[in-house]
């Protein structure tokens, strides 16, 4: 995996998603945000993430998706549950996944931050192959920019969000990064 000139990295399935936008002048990108996403909800496979991230999706399948109907979201990446890495959105563009949210006294996350969403939910564990392509993932992005943290969504919109949640191996993750 190596960036381009315009931050697609190589050797992951690329998916353009219009919800993206600059980030402000000078900001440095330093923090990973982990999340977790399934559309259905606790049902994967299918292309439901790809059509709600590029505004494709119809809200007409799915009672669920009705709620979805004006959301404009994306990710940086996306990590399927067979390992496979999908990017939305060069990695120099705010995506926006993080909503509101603040850490270490500082606001609106997506400004200096990237988004990987795993394929999974808060109700049961991630596969070993999801872990494995994170580990990748996060050395590459690292070797980018000067990341200082690596935090869930729910780290920084705590009461709002819960994700990656409880299966999420924080100590397994941890160890696999040195």
């Amino acid at each position: 995996m190596k960036p381009d000139s315009q931050d697609w990295l190589s050797g992951v399935r690329r998916v353009a998603s219009p919800n993206h936008d600059g980030r402000p002048p000078h900001t440095h990108i330093n923090m990973l945000v982990i999340h977790n996403i399934s559309l259905p909800p606790n049902e994967y496979g299918g292309d439901a993430i790809k059509r709600f991230f590029t505004n494709t999706l119809d809200h007409s399948e799915h009672p669920y998706y009705e709620q979805l109907k004006d959301v404009r979201v994306s990710s940086h990446f996306l990590i399927r549950r067979d390992g496979q890495i999908v990017q939305f959105v060069p990695c120099s563009k705010r995506a926006w996944h993080a909503g509101v949210s603040m850490w270490r006294g500082r606001s609106r996350c997506n400004d200096f931050s990237i988004g990987i969403e795993l394929e999974g939910s808060d109700f049961e564990p991630y596969t070993e192959r999801q872990y494995k392509a994170l580990v990748r993932l996060v050395r590459r992005l690292r070797r980018m920019y000067p990341i200082v943290d690596i935090v869930g969504h729910s780290d920084i919109a705590p009461g709002r969000k819960t994700d990656p949640g409880p299966f999420f191996n924080w100590d397994c993750f941890s160890e696999r990064q040195k």
